[in-house]
């Protein structure tokens, strides 16, 4: 069966200027492209991280893949990191964002999955739009009208995060159930990018290299000149032939399933900040 969206793609990752391991995993196969930024520094915030990636290894290969298979490899990956808490695996756990391939009714969408604060972005139609929704103690603040967005990039809380998979949080992920457009560009980024390069950076430079291999790869350069400060990985996906639909009625960025309810620069889980989820 052929897929109900075709893409192209490309991806790129690095360890950053002032880390010597990479915590971030990615995978860009089709039907799968995600990003996990892994906690936990050298006790197993890279196992973490690629033990999630590795969860949904097993979906790759698929024309498409729906919210039950998601979920299933969450729990999965849950699990296993959970496994990791004692010893050297201490507090490990990974944020996971980015998008699948779905078909509904035989018509093509991305189906995106978001926990923590890595970031899925979406260029359509000449709309920039953030799809994802940060789960962070600042974006709650600024939810709340406590915290001004212009001062959330310097804000010392900027990297405690409220949901995960593992470090010691059992929070469900959001999803969100997107019709996908041809000509569509998704961009899925840990925060080692986000945190250099604010959202009129990251528009330009996606609006500027129209190859996805050049613009992931022009993403991290650009993040590493910043100051590259955290590890860094961007997946650039543009979708070039997507089977058409009927109907576009509706919230298209609504979330498909309701959710439930010593800063050294790296992702931290609220556990570790405050004692708790």
């Amino acid at each position: 069966m052929t897929a109900p969206v075709t893409v192209v793609f490309g991806s790129a990752t690095d360890a950053g200027l002032r880390r010597r391991i990479n915590e971030d995993s990615f995978i860009a196969v089709p039907p799968l492209f995600l990003v996990a930024d892994g906690m936990g520094g050298h006790r197993a915030g890279d196992v973490a991280s690629a033990t999630a990636i590795e969860e949904f290894a097993g979906l790759a290969g698929r024309a498409s893949v729906g919210v039950d298979d998601v979920r299933a490899a969450l729990l999965r990956a849950r699990r296993r990191i959970d496994a990791l808490s004692s010893g050297e695996g201490a507090g490990a756990g990974t944020t996971i964002t980015g998008v699948v391939i779905a078909d509904i009714h035989g018509e093509g969408y991305w189906l995106a999955v978001n926990l923590g604060d890595s970031r899925t972005y979406r260029l359509s139609e000449g709309e920039f739009e953030q799809v994802s929704v940060d789960h962070s103690v600042v974006q709650e603040l600024i939810d709340a009208g406590e915290l001004d967005p212009a001062a959330a990039a310097s804000d010392r809380r900027r990297n405690v995060i409220t949901r995960a998979i593992g470090a010691g949080s059992d929070a469900e992920a959001d999803f969100w159930l997107l019709p996908a457009e041809s000509g569509d560009r998704i961009l899925i980024c840990s925060d080692g990018l986000s945190g250099e390069l604010d959202r009129d950076e990251i528009h330009a430079v996606l609006l500027a290299e129209s190859d996805p291999q050049a613009a992931a790869t022009r993403l991290v350069h650009e993040a590493m000149l910043r100051g590259g400060r955290d590890n860094i990985t961007a997946v650039v996906v543009d979708a070039t032939a997507v089977r058409s639909r009927a109907d576009r009625s509706g919230d298209d960025t609504a979330p498909a399933v309701p959710s439930e309810d010593e800063f050294d620069g790296d992702t931290l889980p609220r556990a570790v900040a405050t004692g708790g989820f």
